[in-house]
């Protein structure tokens, strides 16, 4: 995509600061102790069923475990994030690993470039949230370039179900199960997360992915908000 004074400037912190060293090495221990990270693997590897010839994107690597992960399973990887830290981070974990057929790239889902229908899997999580709706959508539409016909798109984010009367109500209660499940820093996050970040409407999410020319496959939902599309070109 071509760039302009309009282009969104999809390098600008949006949260918790993860340009600072110490919040990454905290969020990868937070995420290793709060999250099923193996269970979580094993449903993206599933749902992708990578080969290995395949050539894999994530946007939003963050500190490179999925990367890691799939990479093993396929021929390459590509792995995007904003963040220089989070990459420096991902890039040192797959060394240590001994992992080699990893790219890393600093860019997001608008500056990320490559051939089109290069990939035979792309997947992003907890990741589309930081654009607005309308820069959601340019996003959707450059990944179905990039993916090849008959590929898998696999997206998980926070997104909201509509047709709820009592907003307030949801939102109470999603802030006390975390609150319950996570600890107060991470319900601090969660509150900051719906108070400023760009978490849109269940039926936005897949009208910007028909829109793209996704065919949606399958569509699960966690806790109430947290949702997964599964998606072929």
């Amino acid at each position: 995509m071509k760039t302009g004074e309009w282009q969104y400037d999809e390098l600008q912190q949006i949260g918790v600061d993860y340009g600072n060293s110490g919040e990454v090495a905290k969020y990868d221990a937070r995420m290793r102790r709060l999250r099923d990270i193996q269970k979580e693997i094993d449903t993206l590897t599933r749902a992708t069923s990578p080969a290995s010839d395949s050539v894999i994107l994530e946007f939003g690597t963050g500190t490179g475990e999925f990367a890691a992960a799939l990479a093993a399973l396929s021929e390459k990887l590509y792995a995007v994030d904003v963040s220089p830290v989070m990459l420096a981070y991902a890039r040192k974990k797959a060394q240590d690993r001994g992992i080699t057929n990893i790219e890393f790239h600093h860019a997001g889902f608008l500056s990320f470039n490559a051939t089109p229908e290069h990939f035979d899997i792309i997947f992003t999580q907890l990741a589309l949230h930081h654009l607005p709706d309308f820069w959601k959508s340019i996003a959707l539409q450059n990944i179905y370039k990039l993916l090849k016909t008959g590929g898998r798109f696999f997206l998980k984010d926070v997104v909201y179900p509509a047709g709820i009367d009592d907003y307030d109500s949801f939102f109470s209660a999603v802030i006390k199960g975390v609150e319950n499940s996570a600890g107060a820093e991470f319900t601090k996050e969660i509150i900051g997360h719906i108070k400023k970040e760009y978490s849109t409407l269940d039926w936005i999410m897949e009208d910007l992915l028909k829109r793209a020319g996704f065919s949606i496959l399958e569509t699960h939902i966690e806790g109430g908000f947290i949702y997964t599309y599964l998606c072929t070109k």
